[in-house]
């Protein structure tokens, strides 16, 4: 409570100028994420260790996904799906809301993973930079390989030096063909509405320790002032500007109960295209049913695995789902064998067999590949 009321002060001070960190932002892009340029040469043989391992998984990667990808996608995305993207549960993946919308000009990533503090990598000595990048590797495994990570690593992420999250972000563009142009860090009002913070706010929230948002969710190492970033990108050799956010917030009932400012910021988008993957069933949950009407309600499109949507509630609203790949129940034991479970095999069941070429986000029980578009009729 104490980190709230001092939050809602300082987003009530006079706005000066919002803190920028774009040089931390490319250091990470070139350290972390391998973009290119020169490192300080105590720390080149490591970085170059790093990168190998790093641009041995991206070669792979960009060959399955950015290129045959983009023949599938480009196919499946209609022209007039709006380019603002909402992906809730997210994560550090910001890496597939790019594969599978090339042209988006404003995404939204939420998850209960906070951004982190980008300014530790230019303190650390060449043995802690070392420690950090083996750690980023095993982090961040999952998602260059098949774009999904596992929670314990998403949770481990934000105990690291080099913040887990800015890494992902700044990898997914490297891995796209981006580069960051900008990189501030925001909290959201009451209206819904984002507030960037100066460094005076930063210095003051720099004084708290970092909280969890979820109760068994490791807390961060950094302070509340690092939780939601803003990231402007744009592809390298373009001048079009586009944006990423993360926001670090909790999406359950009770949470979002308590601290409305996120659905408010979310509904001033109007109509999205939402991605959903990976979200361990959540929306299928009753507990989770302010995410899911806020979905429903906002989407002109929306793609998804299993973890989207269930029909039970997607019907009723309006929606036609469309089914790609192959459906025999949920890849959780949790979730199996339970009526959405059921529904969702009879919906795979009674359509026809659409082609997936590639594993895009969870696979079902018996490891194939799904996926599902939500549409309003």
């Amino acid at each position: 409570m104490k980190s709230l009321v001092i939050l809602a002060a300082l987003a009530s001070t006079a706005n000066a100028e919002p803190a920028e960190f774009i040089a931390d932002a490319k250091e990470l892009y070139t350290v972390a994420a391998c973009g290119g340029g020169g490192v300080p040469p105590e720390i080149e043989k490591i970085v170059d260790h790093h990168c190998k391992a790093i641009n041995e998984r991206l070669v792979k990667f960009r060959a399955l996904y950015f290129d045959k990808g983009k023949t599938f996608f480009d196919k499946l995305v209609p022209a007039d799906a709006p380019t603002t993207i909402v992906y809730p549960f997210g994560g550090g993946d910001l890496l597939s809301a790019l594969v599978a919308f090339p042209n988006a000009t404003e995404i939204t990533t939420i998850s209960l993973e906070q951004a982190g503090d980008p300014r530790r990598l230019a303190t650390l000595k060449p043995a802690q930079v070392e420690a950090s990048l083996g750690m980023l590797r095993l982090e961040i495994g999952g998602l260059i390989s098949v774009g999904s990570n596992t929670s314990e690593n998403l949770s481990d992420q934000q105990r690291n030096d080099i913040p887990g999250q800015v890494a992902s972000f700044m990898l997914a563009l490297v891995a796209g063909g981006y580069e960051p142009v900008s990189m501030r860090y925001f909290t959201i009002d009451d209206a819904g509405d984002l507030h960037y913070l100066e460094q005076s706010e930063i210095d003051e929230l720099d004084k708290q320790a970092g909280k969890s948002l979820k109760g068994d969710w490791k807390p961060p190492t950094f302070s509340p002032a690092f939780a939601n970033v803003e990231i402007q990108y744009r592809k390298v050799g373009e001048t079009q500007l586009r944006v990423h956010r993360h926001i670090g917030w909790n999406l359950g009932n009770d949470y979002l109960k308590k601290h409305p400012q996120l659905i408010r910021h979310l509904e001033k988008k109007g109509s999205v295209t939402v991605l959903v993957k990976g979200a361990s069933y959540l929306l299928w949950r009753g507990d989770f049913s302010r995410m899911r009407e806020y979905i429903l309600d906002h989407l002109k499109w929306m793609l998804s695995d299993s973890t989207g949507i269930p029909p039970k509630y997607a019907k009723p609203a309006g929606m036609i789902q469309e089914t790609y790949g192959d459906y025999n129940g949920a890849f959780l034991e949790g979730a199996q064998a339970n009526p959405h479970d059921e529904d969702m095999i009879a919906l795979w069941k009674g359509q026809r067999r659409r082609a997936l070429p590639f594993r895009f986000g969870y696979v079902d029980k018996d490891k194939q590949a799904h996926l599902l578009v939500t549409r309003p009729r």
